[in-house]
C-alpha cells in the first residue's frame, strides 16, 4: 500500500520556475509528498516582472479538478493565483462537491508594491465563495488591509484585522507581517485565540515566490497530520532554510532554493 501523502496545488504557472505551480511542486517534493496540480493561468514572467498572463478557461479548470478528485484524492489543497470570478466559482463548487480537506488559500490580490492584481468583481467572488472554504488563509499585510478595510501599521492592528477577517470568513487566518516589521513575524488567529510566530529575517534580496512556498509548506504539514500551529511553525522553518541557502539566479528578485534540505 502506498502511504505517501498527496497535496494539490491550484495556481498559475510561472515560466521562470520561482513561484506559482512550479514553486508549489518543488515545495511539496521537498516535503517528500506527491504533488498534484491544477493550472489556472499561464504567465510569461521572470525575476524582473510579469510580462503576460493567459487565463485557463474556467470549464477546463473544473475538468482538471474532476480528474484529480475522482482518482488520486489529495490530503491537502493549496490555492494561489485565481485571476477571475468564473475560475473562482468553479474551484469553490468543486471543493464543496468533493469535500476537500485541509484547504490553504493564499489570497493573491495585491502585489508587493501595493498594486491590485484582481478586479473588484474577482475580489468579491474570492471573499464570498473561496476564502470561507479555507481551513486557513495566508494574507500579507496589503491583502489583509483589503480584507479588513483599514490600515495595519502595528501589532495591535494585525490582531484586530485577523480577528475581523476570521470572524467574517469562519476559518483561521495567518497575517504575514513581513511588510511591516524588522523580523519575519506572523500572526495566527484561530478560534478566538492568537499566537505570534517569529523567525529571523534573512538578508536575502531573492524572495520571489516566498508566499507561494509558505502556503504550500503549510498544506504539506497539514497533510502530514500536524495541527495548524505546528504546521505554520514548521513551514516558516522550511522557508527560512530555503532563503538561507542564498540561491542567486536571474537579474531581479530571484527564486528560493526549494530543495536545500534534500
Amino acid at each position: 500500500m502506498c502511504l505517501i501523502k498527496k497535496v494539490l496545488t491550484i495556481a498559475g504557472s510561472d515560466s521562470s520556475g520561482g513561484a506559482g505551480i512550479q514553486a508549489d511542486i518543488k515545495t511539496i517534493t521537498a516535503h517528500k509528498m506527491y504533488a498534484l496540480s491544477t493550472i489556472t493561468a499561464l504567465t510569461a514572467q521572470n525575476t524582473t516582472g510579469v510580462y503576460g498572463i493567459m487565463n485557463v478557461f474556467a470549464q477546463f479548470v473544473g475538468q482538471q479538478l474532476d480528474c484529480i478528485f475522482t482518482d488520486i484524492v489529495p490530503d491537502a489543497v493549496k490555492i494561489g493565483m485565481v485571476s477571475n470570478s468564473e475560475i473562482i466559482d468553479v474551484i469553490a463548487k468543486k471543493l464543496v462537491q468533493y469535500k476537500a480537506r485541509n484547504v490553504v488559500v493564499d489570497p493573491v490580490m495585491v502585489s508587493t508594491s501595493g498594486s491590485k492584481l484582481l478586479s473588484d468583481e474577482a475580489i468579491d467572488a474570492l471573499v464570498k465563495k473561496l476564502l470561507p472554504l479555507g481551513t486557513i488563509i495566508t494574507p500579507n499585510i496589503p491583502e489583509a488591509q483589503v480584507l479588513c478595510g483599514f490600515k495595519i501599521e502595528n501589532a495591535d492592528a494585525m490582531v484586530k484585522a485577523a480577528e475581523q477577517i476570521s470572524t467574517h470568513l469562519g476559518g483561521a487566518v495567518l497575517v504575514k507581517g513581513g511588510h511591516m516589521v524588522s523580523d519575519a513575524t506572523d500572526l495566527l488567529y484561530e478560534n478566538g485565540k492568537y499566537d505570534w510566530y517569529r523567525a529571523e529575517r534573512v538578508n536575502n534580496p531573492n524572495t520571489h515566490g516566498t508566499g507561494c512556498t509558505l502556503s504550500s509548506a503549510i498544506a504539506c504539514n497539514l497533510a502530514g497530520g500536524h495541527g495548524l500551529g505546528e504546521s505554520v511553525e514548521r513551514a516558516k522553518q522550511y522557508l527560512t532554510g530555503a532563503l538561507k541557502a542564498m540561491l542567486n539566479l536571474g537579474k531581479g528578485s530571484g527564486p528560493l532554493d526549494h530543495t536545500y534540505n534534500l
